[in-house]
């Protein structure tokens, strides 16, 4: 098929064109694919924002919600901890060292609920058979935190959501479900960061963003509309023919 356009004339094939237009409307759709993501996260990190401000609010008062509504919420909740049962979650890595989140189950007061408290992590030992000390000075005790999901693994494999039979009990992903078994009792489908001000906790410098910015989606979808523009010119540089 030839197309002339001013002076330029262009041999087209059938085959030729069918190729282009896949690969064209595949980087297009990646570039719109990018700039959805950036919206997403635009509103994600605004959620986060205005979560974290608001004043603490006793988790009673809320524990009804939707958890992805109080995500992020600043709470206080009074309870006991449930010293003999508690949970490391595996491959949890902090400033390039692996290591533990040690997760504790709290019963709240004056509930039947009770909710696993993230005390922070803890570095992994040199002999993985040894687990580290996760002890308790104050099992009643009233803490501050923040509401959050559970701790997420990059790839998930068959069976990482089991913990090992011990206590405390190791397991790679969390599933409040599988770990409410274990202990013979609910877990509220959501863990609370411990806030760094409160003892009994390990390192934690809990992230906000802790996923990719806005900017970066957007310049993803950049470099995606870059190559489809890159592709349209070579397209038509190798089909044409000048006079």
């Amino acid at each position: 098929m030839k197309v002339t356009v001013a002076k330029s004339h262009f041999n087209f094939t059938f085959f030729s064109i069918g190729i282009y237009l896949l690969l064209v409307t595949f980087l297009v759709l990646l570039g719109l694919w990018q700039l959805g993501r950036a919206d997403e996260k635009k509103l994600f990190l605004e959620k986060q924002v205005l979560s974290g401000n608001k004043q603490l609010v006793d988790l009673n008062t809320i524990i009804k919600h939707d958890p992805e509504q109080i995500r992020y919420r600043n709470i206080t909740v009074e309870g006991v901890y449930d010293l003999e049962q508690q949970y490391l979650i595996d491959n949890q890595i902090v400033n390039g060292r692996a290591g533990y989140f040690v997760m504790t189950p709290l019963k709240i007061k004056n509930s039947d609920q009770s909710v696993l408290i993230n005390r922070g992590w803890v570095a992994l030992n040199k002999d993985r058979r040894i687990l580290p000390e996760v002890s308790i000075t104050k099992l009643n005790t009233a803490i501050t935190g923040r509401i959050n999901h559970f701790p997420v693994v990059g790839i998930r494999l068959e069976g990482a959501e089991i913990p090992t039979e011990s206590w405390p009990s190791v397991v790679q992903v969390v599933d409040s479900g599988v770990l409410s078994q274990k202990l013979g009792y609910a877990l509220l489908p959501f863990q609370i960061e411990l806030a760094a001000s409160m003892n009994d906790g390990y390192a934690r410098d809990w992230k906000k963003n802790t996923i990719m910015s806005p900017e970066k989606h957007i310049a993803y979808a950049v470099q995606w509309f870059g190559l489809a523009i890159t592709l349209t010119l070579l397209f038509l540089w190798f089909s044409s023919k000048k006079d």
